[in-house]
């Protein structure tokens, strides 16, 4: 299941790295977006496979910034 980010922002921390397990709506990782700082939220209980960005990084809204499995 591929975890998209909502927003277009920088990635300031990863929270649950791969390996993490997770409970819906646990964040993923932290976005700063306009000085603000917006979780990106696991969709369902799972573990983190992959995260596919990484710190200080720009993201665009739709991109996958991480996969798990359910």
């Amino acid at each position: 299941m591929d975890i998209k980010s909502e927003i277009a922002g920088k990635v300031w921390k990863i929270e649950a790295p791969a390996g993490t397990a997770v409970e819906e709506d646990d964040p993923v990782i932290i976005l700063e977006s306009m000085k603000m700082e917006i979780p990106v939220e696991a969709p369902a209980n799972g573990k983190i496979i992959q995260v596919l960005v990484e710190e200080d990084e720009l993201v665009s809204e739709g991109q996958v910034v991480a996969t798990m499995e359910t």
